[in-house]
């Protein structure tokens, strides 16, 4: 049976991970496929190749299905070109499933997202479904999802109504900040301090992601998003090539999935705090930064000692 949900893959040059992506989406066939595609660079013959190579995938198609192609002739760059991306596709239809080029689903993926689309289509609480979860085997919940105020980006789904807030220059945040909506929504003063350092840099344009605005956007709505109870997405785009994530042997990088059988719903929309702390704990590098505060304090401390001593 076909996925009547639009899916959309957003690619680049990597034909080697696109094929894989692809084989999954081949298996759930959705009625309508939506592609999005950066250019190459232009100073980079072997980009040129890469990103043929990888596009002419996309021809192998060989089920029913309605492609809409959105095919950059230059490379606009991550944030600039999965924005645009996805301006276009919500523009075009009310949902979608969006996968990138190195987010390899387990096939019941498909489902949980077209299902919980459906669900909670009408539900303004509720911004965004993901894929991914980040407890590393750890339940959460005797149901199939719990919510949480984190969006994770490796394979999720949303609707229009969420996307028609994201503002890739992200103007409201010097009021938002200056209003305390970032401490409001922090579990611990450390954690408003990671974010408001990581949505200056956004505001300020030195970070380069389309993430971290729609981050802002989905709690600047005080929203939250779905986490199945496994995992069902594989990020396998860690290491050589990645734009974001160089690192390979970073804490989710190719995480195993399992399949969620059945998508029974909590009764309460309310997010988990516990899942929420250890998502933060480990996956934001925050400790490298009250590492750094705790030896600014011991300098500090040891210098007074020092000068009483003397």
């Amino acid at each position: 049976m076909s996925l009547t949900t639009p899916v959309a893959l957003l690619i680049y040059n990597r034909p080697h991970l696109t094929q894989r992506v692809f084989a999954e989406i081949a298996q759930a066939r959705p009625q309508t496929l939506f592609v999005v595609a950066d250019g190459p660079r232009g100073d980079d013959p072997d980009d040129v190749v890469r990103v043929a190579a990888t596009r002419h995938i996309i021809d192998g198609i060989d089920w029913p299905c309605e492609v809409l192609k959105n095919y950059s002739d230059v490379n606009m760059g991550c944030k600039h070109r999965i924005s645009t991306g996805l301006e276009w596709i919500f523009g075009t239809v009310e949902d979608a499933i969006i996968l990138e080029d190195d987010c390899l689903p387990d096939p019941t993926f498909f489902r949980f997202g077209h299902e919980l689309l459906d669900y909670y289509r009408y539900d303004e609480r509720v911004v965004s479904i993901s894929g991914s979860n980040y407890q590393h085997g750890q339940s959460r919940t005797a149901h199939g999802y719990y919510f949480s105020k984190y969006f994770h980006c490796s394979g999720w789904a949303s609707w229009r109504r969420v996307w028609k807030h994201f503002d890739p220059d992200m103007k409201s945040w010097p009021n938002f900040q200056a209003a305390g909506g970032l401490q409001d929504l922090a579990d611990s003063w450390w954690e408003a301090d990671y974010w408001t350092r990581m949505f200056n840099s956004a505001f300020e344009g030195t970070l380069d992601s389309w993430a971290c605005p729609w981050f802002f956007a989905c709690w600047a709505q005080r929203g939250l998003t779905v986490i199945p109870n496994v995992n069902l997405i594989s990020n396998i785009g860690y290491g050589d090539g990645a734009t974001h994530t160089q690192k390979a042997n970073q804490k989710v990088a190719n995480l195993p999935t399992r399949s969620i059988d059945d998508i029974n719903h909590p009764p309460f929309v309310v997010r988990n705090r516990e899942a929420d702390f250890y998502t933060f704990q480990n996956n934001y590098q925050h400790l490298n930064g009250l590492r750094k505060i705790r030896r600014r304090l011991r300098r500090v401390f040891d210098l007074k000692i020092r000068k009483t001593a003397a």
